[in-house]
């Protein structure tokens, strides 16, 4: 197994540099749509020079599609301002190996524009959550969360998929492994590599597991401070992909693949005072907070689900009896419910099932607490649990579709009291571009329909 070293420091980076151990230091942020982008710099001009004086990359890279396309709409980048440069500022505590990558080291981004006060750039998704952390501490209260990220493994490189039009794919598993441990061991030589290369990184590794859709599986990893869970999340779902094209297999973690279940992101989210005191279960049982934090989180899903679900195939998750929510409520491990409280003590917490594998981690966290921390705030008073079956109730749905919810994102106050305008204006164009371009697009279920019957 590799050795674990993380965080890296600064030192111990110069030493391997000069060894040779390491000749490449990746530089990354994370992206509107949840990627990693930035930039593979040699390991001694890193050292040289970019440690001291830092480096730059255009704006454009928070203002494009899925495809990197220029699009209009955006204030912050256009053809009209030029597409300048925005710094990218080093957070060396973020400075880890990625030994499935010979001789490379990252280190993660805060994005700041070149000015003299080196301002954040409000609207990129680390900024938005490190936002929401810092009310938090304005409340002295430091929120916790894990992430649990599904996806499905087939049988095919992504070039062979990409030429196959991602159409008649051999799936890892040709049935249901959901917990099964002689299904898991037919993709065990990935999903182990995964794990160990992932610890090696400086993961807290916990467990894997087979899940229902054919090839679908789980890898998860310790409950950690909400900033360090959205930075492993963007690590390691690029890591996974990368992983899984050295063993000659594709990897997805879209929300719907195909018509069976698709891959959710269920997060855990639970608070506690700045000097480590418990604030959800001080030993008598849920207090006023939680009750206060999961009623925020329930008053605000509606308005913030653009958040949680960002894309047009997002919203295809959301299936009665799929283990994906579509009743908007609360229930004591009940997993029919968008919100399920499990744990106790010190391990009591919430977890938001709506989320699915295309989730952009930052602005999911972020848009979990300041769901709870309106809650607190407004001292919203939490329901009763629902009882049975919440897909047979009569709670809200979840928006149906991304215009849906873009809608409720645009008309909600508490959304711009929370985020602020820039933010919620620039990622309301970021679903109109979506929208635009699907509304635009003739998909293959309008042809096989109307082709010859219509």
């Amino acid at each position: 197994m590799p050795e674990q070293q993380f965080p890296l420091s600064v030192e111990h980076l110069r030493t391997s540099v000069d060894s040779g151990d390491i000749d490449t230091v990746i530089v990354a942020f994370t992206d509107m749509q949840g990627r990693l982008q930035g930039k593979r710099i040699h390991a001694q001009f890193f050292v040289d020079t970019v440690l001291d004086h830092g480096t730059e990359g255009c704006n454009y890279l928070l203002a494009v599609d899925v495809d990197m396309n220029t699009v209009s709409g955006y204030e912050i980048s256009s053809w009209n301002t030029g597409y300048g440069d925005m710094e990218f500022e080093l957070d060396l505590s973020t400075l880890r190996l990625t030994p499935w990558l010979p001789g490379t080291a990252m280190v993660q981004c805060d994005l700041a524009w070149l000015d003299e006060d080196h301002s954040p750039v409000v609207q990129s998704p680390r900024s938005i959550l490190k936002a929401q952390t810092d009310h938090a501490a304005e409340r002295g209260l430091t929120a916790y969360a894990g992430t649990e990220l599904e996806f499905n493994i087939y049988d095919n490189t992504y070039e062979e998929a990409w030429d196959r039009h991602y159409r008649g794919l051999t799936p890892g598993n040709q049935y249901n492994v959901d917990y099964s441990l002689l299904g898991t061991s037919r993709v065990e030589p990935l999903l182990r590599d995964i794990r160990n290369q992932m610890y090696a990184a400086g993961f807290t590794v916990e467990s894997a597991k087979g899940e229902c859709n054919l090839g679908q599986h789980e890898i998860a990893f310790k409950y950690e401070d909400v900033m360090r869970t959205a930075d492993q999340h963007s690590v390691y779902k690029n890591a996974a992909k990368e992983i899984a094209s050295l063993h000659g297999k594709a990897i997805t973690f879209m929300a719907k693949y195909d018509e069976r279940e698709g891959n959710s992101c269920h997060v855990h989210m639970s608070l506690r005072g700045q000097d480590g005191r418990m604030v959800f279960d001080t030993g008598d049982g849920p207090t006023t907070l939680f009750e206060q934090f999961v009623a925020g989180v329930q008053a605000t899903m509606y308005d913030f689900t653009l958040l949680y679900a960002p894309n047009i195939n997002s919203y295809k998750r959301f299936a009665e009896g799929s283990f994906a929510p579509t009743a908007i409520a609360w229930g004591r491990d009940n997993r029919t419910c968008s919100l399920r409280v499990v744990g106790h003590g010190a391990g009591l917490r919430v977890e938001n099932r709506l989320p699915g594998g295309d989730m952009n981690p930052y602005l999911g966290l972020a848009g979990m607490l300041a769901g709870g921390l309106h809650g607190i705030d407004n001292e919203l008073e939490l329901e009763p649990p629902m009882e049975g079956n919440a897909y047979e109730s009569d709670k809200r749905h979840v928006p149906h579709t991304l215009q849906e919810a873009r809608d409720a994102f645009a008309a909600s106050d508490v959304a711009r009291s929370a985020f602020g305008d820039p933010v919620v204006d620039h990622y309301l164009n970021a679903a109109d571009v979506e929208l635009t371009a699907f509304n635009a697009a003739v998909t293959d279920w309008e042809r096989f329909r109307g082709f010859e019957r219509m």
